[in-house]
C-alpha cells in the first residue's frame, strides 16, 4: 500500500510543482491558490506514506536510503509549508516544491522494500538522531534556495535589467532574511543531530566518535554553517556572500547524504563509512 501511495504523493507533488511555477510566470490568484491546496494535499498524503510505512515496519522510516529520500522530502516541503505561514512568499514554493520533488523521485528510484532492521539500528536514538538531522537538512535546503533566488534578484540589480523574474521574487531583504532564519532552525537541529550521534555511537560501539567518513562530513558541515552563523552574527557577513556559503554548505548537506556513501568509495576505494544504509 505504501508504494500506491508513493505513486500517489509523486503525482500530487508534480501538479504542486507545475501549479507552483505556473503562479510564479502569470501571478493569477486563483493560480496561486491552488498551489496552496495542492501544495498542503502533497504534504498530507506524503505524511499518510510516512505513518502506513512506520505501521507496516514497525519502525521509524528512516533506515533505508528510500526512506531517508522520503523523510528528507518531506520535511523539506512541511519547512517550507511551515515558512509560507510565517512570511506568505508564494514564489519561494516555486523554487522549493521542485527541491522536495526531486528528493521524492529519489525514493521512487530505490529499492522500497520494508527490511528488518540491522542490530545497530534497533535503537531508539534512530528517529531522534536522524530526524534532527534531516530536520536540520531541510532548513539548509531552504536556506540555499532562498540563497539562489538572491543571486538572481541580485544580478538583475547589477545589471540593471529587471527582467520577469524581478517583479515575482521577493526582495533581496526578505530573501537575506529568509536564509538567515533557516540558517539559525538548522544549525541548532545539525548540532543536536551530531550529538545524539554520538550518544548511539557510543551505545551501539562504545566509541562516541571514531572519525568515519560520515562523522567526519558532519563535523565538516557543521563548521561551514558555524563559520556562516558566526560570520552574520558577529562581522555582518549578508547578502551575495551569505548566499554563496547557504549554496555550499546545503552542496556539502547532499555529499554528506549521498556522496560518502556512494561518490567518496570511487574516489577513495578503501575508505568505507559504517554508516550505511539498511
Amino acid at each position: 500500500m505504501d508504494l500506491w501511495l508513493l505513486r500517489i504523493a509523486i503525482i500530487v507533488y508534480l501538479i504542486a510543482t507545475a501549479s507552483q511555477l505556473a503562479f510564479l510566470v502569470t501571478l493569477k490568484v486563483p493560480l496561486r491558490k491552488l498551489a496552496a491546496w495542492v501544495t498542503w494535499g502533497a504534504f498530507v498524503i506524503h505524511t499518510a506514506l510516512l505513518l502506513t510505512r512506520l505501521f507496516a515496519g514497525g519502525y521509524a522510516p528512516m533506515a533505508t536510503l528510500h526512506e531517508a529520500y522520503s523523510f528528507f522530502g518531506w520535511c523539506t516541503l512541511g519547512l517550507y509549508l511551515v515558512l509560507q505561514l510565517r512570511y506568505s512568499i508564494p514564489s519561494l514554493g516555486a523554487f522549493a516544491t521542485p527541491l522536495a520533488l526531486i528528493l521524492l523521485l529519489g525514493a521512487a528510484v530505490t529499492p522500497g522494500e520494508i527490511i528488518e532492521l540491522p542490530p545497530a539500528l534497533q535503537s531508539g536514538w534512530l528517529p531522534i538522531h536522524v530526524g534532527l538531522l534531516f530536520i536540520g537538512n531541510a532548513a539548509f535546503g531552504i536556506a540555499a534556495v532562498a540563497g539562489f533566488m538572491y543571486l538572481i534578484q541580485e544580478r538583475q540589480l547589477k545589471k540593471k535589467k529587471l527582467g520577469l523574474l524581478f517583479h515575482r521574487l521577493p526582495n533581496i531583504e526578505v530573501l537575506d532574511e529568509i536564509g538567515y532564519r533557516c540558517l539559525t532552525i538548522g544549525f541548532p537541529f545539525l548540532t543536536l543531530g551530531i550529538i545524539t550521534g554520538a550518544a548511539w555511537a557510543q551505545e551501539a560501539w562504545g566509541t562516541y566518535w571514531s572519525w568515519d567518513p560520515k562523522e567526519t562530513w558532519s563535523l565538516i558541515t557543521w563548521f561551514i554553517y558555524a563559520a556562516l552563523l558566526h560570520g552574520r552574527m558577529t562581522v555582518g557577513w549578508r547578502g551575495r556572500k551569505a548566499a554563496l556559503w547557504a549554496i555550499g554548505g546545503f552542496a556539502c548537506v547532499l555529499f554528506t547524504f549521498l556522496g560518502v556513501n556512494y561518490v567518496l568509495p570511487l574516489i577513495l576505494p578503501n575508505v568505507q563509512s559504517l554508516h550505511i544504509y539498511g
